[in-house]
């Protein structure tokens, strides 16, 4: 029996769903699975610089968030988060400090050597939980 899932595309990342052929978010139940959000606008281009695409890549998660009636306080575990380099770090901590203001997630983080987009210097992936 096929999994009674629902498909978050918020306003302004149909391009990702329509060019890439992957979902932004998928709810299950009362869970949200968000997708790697990287540091690019609804047009698909990459946002110039790094503080830009930390903001941009919060502001995704926040779209797909939003579309399926949650917040960053629903956000139980950042699941992954990469960094272009870990140099960034606290940069990178002082953006989402801005998200996430009030309830914090379980959250791990890895440095990559590149991603896939030229120029993509991070990329979110979450998992909220929704109210029942």
């Amino acid at each position: 029996m096929p999994v009674d899932r629902k498909v978050i595309v918020p306003p302004g990342l149909e391009a990702v769903y329509e060019t890439f052929h992957y979902a932004p978010g998928i709810q299950v139940g009362n869970t949200l699975y968000i997708s790697g959000q990287v540091g690019r606008d609804a047009d698909l281009n990459v946002v110039e610089g790094t503080e830009a695409q930390y903001v941009q890549a919060f502001e995704n998660v926040a779209a797909v968030l939003h579309a399926a009636g949650a917040t960053f306080d629903d956000v139980v575990e950042l699941e992954t988060w990469f960094l272009e380099d870990m140099q960034d770090l606290k940069l990178f901590m002082a953006v989402k400090d801005r998200y996430f203001t009030n309830l914090y997630p379980t959250w791990t983080g890895f440095a990559v050597r590149g991603f896939s987009m030229p120029g993509i210097h991070v990329e979110i992936k979450c998992t909220a939980i929704l109210d029942a």
